[in-house]
């Protein structure tokens, strides 16, 4: 009996920004997943861990992954990472959280950045918020000072919905933030794709999403 169905953002509501890392990286002559690989070291007190826990600035960002992945082999600066991240809103499974609020508990759980981070388009940041909108809790990290996969983040978000994590589904396109829902006891959802989560949520919730 699924009481809620949780949600990661970026790169499940919206496109994956690893194809804009790839693409980066290629026009400027930098190694294979030289960002990925940055931002996977340490990664729970690695300069992206601090700035979405909001516990670096804008320029202390920029200059701790500029350190980080000269380290690895390449400099990146921060900065130039950042408007990499804004994925393109993916309408299907927009449509899928529509339907899905129409019967079950909603919640977004997002490690995202201070705001004003990353400048976006104001037709885009308005869409954004009509998405968030749908949900019926928002957990971002910065606002909080804490980020998955700290499983304190998924605790309050079932407390919060009054929902038993064993009647929860989870869906999230990093593997390590799946990790501590499982264990919660909840249905995890790694997203590879729109379909292939699409297909697997509807079978987790058995209803028609698309």
């Amino acid at each position: 009996m699924i009481e809620a169905v949780i949600w990661d953002f970026g790169g499940v509501l919206t496109s994956s920004p690893f194809e804009a890392f790839a693409r980066f990286e290629r026009e400027r002559g930098l190694p294979a997943d030289i960002i990925r690989r940055t931002n996977a070291a340490n990664h729970l007190e690695n300069a992206w861990a601090k700035f979405e826990r909001a516990e670096v600035d804008i320029e202390a960002f920029d200059q701790l992954f500029a350190d980080e992945s000269r380290a690895l082999g390449a400099e990146v600066r921060g900065k130039d990472v950042l408007p990499l991240l804004s994925g393109d809103i993916r309408p299907e499974m927009v449509e899928a959280l529509k339907r899905i609020k129409q019967k079950h508990k909603t919640g977004c759980i997002t490690n995202n950045l201070p705001a004003n981070a990353i400048g976006s388009a104001t037709g885009r940041s308005l869409y954004i918020a009509e998405v968030m909108v749908l949900f019926d809790h928002v957990i971002e990290s910065a606002k909080i000072g804490l980020r998955k996969p700290d499983l304190r983040i998924y605790q309050m978000m079932v407390e919060t919905l009054k929902v038993d994590p064993k009647n929860c589904v989870y869906l999230d396109d990093l593997g390590v933030n799946l990790k501590p829902a499982r264990g919660m006891g909840m249905t995890t959802i790694k997203v590879l794709s729109a379909s292939q989560a699409l297909e697997e949520l509807e079978a987790a919730t058995g209803m028609a999403l698309r």
